[in-house]
């Protein structure tokens, strides 16, 4: 019984059809693992004083995936960068970033990324294999109960194209944000895709309420995206504002559109200006990041005036911008430079 991927009312099924109880065991069980982090002396909690025979027979079926942090690395500012070794020996890792008064967690969906985005150094290692739920769900996990560190928002902007491995991250989300659970509020999770519009659709499908989109963009016109982005091949700027525009019914709704600056290649003001026209129409939320550099990519950030001047080419043009700081580009933590690789702690 694999508890970190399953959602509260999922285990009270499985406990009643495999034992025989009820709210009352699984409510005890849930809240052991996922509040208190007792992953192995859950059977102390008072509920099973008198099922003791139910308490040896569910420590021997649970399984909660036997990850464990092997590397760890921090910068002046706080933000921390973990390394996870799977039960394959497979590396997965996840970055904290405290920032005013609240504290996000990155969080990886594959090992490594098929998509192959030229500034990123995830996508640059190759791909390796899915993270299934409960891998997902043991990042929050380790960073709660090993590290002790309040989780409020997660984010799923670390390794891997989410919507890559839609089912296993629907399923995390779905145990992230159980109430019973780790309670991480939905409008605190956001789902960052590279342009994956058969993604987008079917998450639209699901209608999973108050869960955020950011799409990472880089650029709005398709000869350059191609290069930058090989997802832009199947799914073209055309066909991904379709899907954008279906996903924003709501009146409230909006999707935050990320866009790192690569010197000399996407930070003009013609491709700002290319940039706004293409995002008219649509209720979103622009992040501008200045490229984080990586040694193996041959790639500079703006200087901060070409930063300036981008943005108030957008702001003239009526949208919401925002230049989004960057953390952690000391331990190989910013956006685009996690790589499944151990670290020196």
């Amino acid at each position: 019984m694999n508890i970190l991927s399953m959602t509260y009312d999922q285990l009270a099924d499985e406990m009643k059809r495999v034992y025989g109880k009820g709210a009352f065991h699984a409510g005890a069980l849930y809240r052991e693992i996922f509040k208190n982090g007792r992953r192995q002396a859950f059977y102390e909690a008072p509920e099973f004083s008198a099922s003791l025979a139910l308490a040896k027979q569910l420590e021997n079926d649970l399984v909660i995936e036997p990850g464990r942090i092997t590397a760890r690395g921090s910068d002046e500012g706080g933000t921390e960068k973990f390394a996870i070794t799977l039960a394959d020996n497979a590396v997965v890792e996840t970055v904290i970033i405290p920032r005013r008064g609240r504290t996000t967690l990155c969080v990886s969906s594959q090992i490594g990324c098929r998509r192959a985005c030229v500034m990123c150094a995830t996508g640059a290692g190759g791909f390796v294999r899915d993270l299934s739920a409960q891998e997902i769900v043991l990042q929050v996990f380790l960073a709660r109960f090993e590290l002790e560190r309040p989780i409020d928002n997660v984010v799923f902007m670390g390794m891997g194209e989410p919507f890559d491995n839609f089912d296993h991250v629907m399923q995390a989300i779905r145990v992230i944000s159980d109430q019973h659970g780790f309670a991480v509020a939905r409008r605190r999770i956001t789902v960052s895709t590279a342009g994956h519009v058969e993604g987008i659709m079917k998450m639209a499908a699901l209608k999973i309420p108050k869960v955020r989109l950011a799409v990472s963009l880089h650029a709005a016109d398709d000869l350059l995206r191609d290069r930058l982005m090989p997802i832009n091949k199947r799914y073209p700027l055309g066909a991904l504002k379709e899907a954008l525009g279906r996903l924003l019914t709501r009146k409230n709704d909006v999707v935050f559109i990320e866009y790192v600056l690569l010197a000399g290649i996407n930070d003009s003001p013609e491709m700002a200006r290319k940039l706004a026209a293409y995002l008219h129409g649509l209720r979103v939320r622009i992040n501008l990041i200045a490229y984080n550099p990586c040694k193996s990519l041959p790639f500079q950030a703006p200087t901060p005036e070409r930063l300036s001047l981008f943005r108030d080419c957008l702001v003239r043009k009526k949208l919401f911008v925002r230049v989004r700081q960057s953390y952690g580009g000391g331990i190989a933590a910013a956006c685009g430079q996690l790589r499944a690789t151990l670290f020196p702690a």
